[in-house]
């Protein structure tokens, strides 16, 4: 429940009270201090902080962090039990976005599956300049993948090369839309389709570098990731659940400066349903569902199914190698960033997948303060808008979530959300 109002004539100054800060950067909490918030940013943080003009707001016994950031989304395809083309409206994009805001989310990176609706009318920079609701909506624009014939319809738009010589000229249409990322499909979808070729993501990542573009790699393989680093890969998209990562990789990796996104929901969600979790009966999980995927989850029918896959037992290993690599990564020094794949079908859930994505960390051995730093500073700086977002700093957006419970104590916490406040005003007010 939002139990702070701001009134209708805003004021520009808001001085927070006797709050507990976790500020994203990996420092313990502050038990008890005060934030100073001018116009949009953050502009003192300490003990006793007077100010004759600002509105005062006590938060003694919550919580605040910095607003999550998921660098790994798709928004707009999804409604309903269903995830195509027709779907891409900007009343649809909207909805879903100031639906990412009430979980906590003012900033979301979707991962190549865009149109040119929000190109072309604005809806991206508008929603970057603060002056639309919900959260803000970077994009890879359109993504890289293998030639197919009969792509889905919410992939029509993919570049789809078929030699390397064809990549420059991609890459300049793409680049004319300021992606924040490149992002290209590579490994074959569980035996399902041809691998990206070598030549072909090499130049796909040589000329995004060319533009001062990032890539990132939807990948599985421990071995591709291998010739994905050496290639110069910015970003790993998913986990690589093929096999543990060894310490050539590892290497690899921290010496070349990759961020890896390890989307673990995306493994939980492709078995999870089947072994009827209990979160699946809370309302916070409810609520994250389009019309209609509730009870598609819940029958039974779709309950056996899932049980009854050949798949099954390998989706899980799949997932329990994901978070095994997680902590290997992550203990290796290498960044980790909060990213999930929701939105791109009905199962995974917008706004829920972060959160939960966070347990799972968690349950990898990681601390809830480094999982929050993974959630917030780290997927800014993934996505290159660390100087604004990520943290709770002198100078910074104020951007930042009020929770009615400790974090520290239990992750799961991050669900009790009293507040969302994003670019020095309360979301929704």
């Amino acid at each position: 429940m939002l139990i702070f109002v701001l009134p209708a004539s805003a004021q520009k100054s808001t001085l927070i009270k006797n709050v507990m800060l976790i500020d994203g950067t990996g420092k313990p909490a502050v038990k008890k201090t005060d934030i100073l918030i001018e116009d949009d940013r953050i502009a003192k943080i300490g003990e006793n902080i007077k100010s004759n003009t600002a509105q005062t707001l006590d938060l003694k016994g919550k919580t605040l962090i910095p607003s999550l950031i998921s660098a790994h989304t798709h928004v707009g395809t999804l409604k309903g039990t269903t995830s195509n083309a027709e779907n891409y409206t900007r009343e649809n994009i909207i909805r879903q976005l100031k639906h990412y805001q009430q979980y906590g989310i003012n900033s979301v990176l979707v991962m190549g599956t865009d149109r040119p609706l929000i190109f072309e009318s604005g809806l991206r920079d508008s929603t970057l300049a603060g002056q639309l609701p919900g959260a803000r909506l970077f994009s890879a624009g359109y993504g890289f993948n293998v030639p197919d014939p009969n792509p889905g319809s919410w992939m029509n738009l993919l570049f789809r090369p078929e030699t390397p010589e064809q990549v420059p000229a991609m890459m300049n249409k793409l680049a004319v839309l300021k992606p924040t990322t490149v992002k290209m499909w590579v490994d074959d979808h569980g035996g399902k389709a041809a691998k990206m070729k070598p030549e072909i993501y090499s130049e796909i990542i040589s000329e995004a570098h060319k533009h001062g573009i990032t890539v990132t790699a939807h990948l599985f393989y421990v071995d591709d990731t291998k010739k994905l680093a050496n290639a110069g890969l910015d970003i790993i998209g998913h986990s690589i659940r093929d096999k543990q990562v060894d310490k050539e990789l590892l290497d690899l990796m921290k010496a070349k400066n990759v961020v890896y996104i390890p989307t673990l929901t995306l493994d939980h969600f492709a078995y999870i349903y089947a072994d009827k979790p209990e979160w699946m009966q809370s309302d916070f999980f409810k609520n994250s569902l389009e019309p209609g995927v509730w009870e598609m989850l819940s029958d039974p029918a779709y309950q056996t199914k899932l049980k009854a896959s050949a798949d099954y037992q390998k989706k899980k290993k799949d997932a329990e190698i994901g978070l095994q690599n997680l902590k290997k990564i992550f203990d290796y020094g290498i960044t980790v960033a909060l990213g999930t794949d929701s939105g791109a079908f009905p199962e995974r859930a917008q706004g829920f997948a972060e959160h939960y994505e966070m347990e799972l960390m968690v349950n990898a051995g990681i601390k809830p303060v480094d999982v929050i730093k993974i959630s917030t500073l780290n997927a800014a700086k993934a996505m290159k808008i660390d100087k604004d977002y990520g943290s709770i700093q002198v100078g910074k957006k104020a951007d930042f979530v009020i929770l009615d419970a400790d974090p520290l104590t239990d992750i799961k916490n991050t669900r009790k959300i009293n507040a969302v406040w994003k670019d020095g005003k309360q979301a929704g007010k």
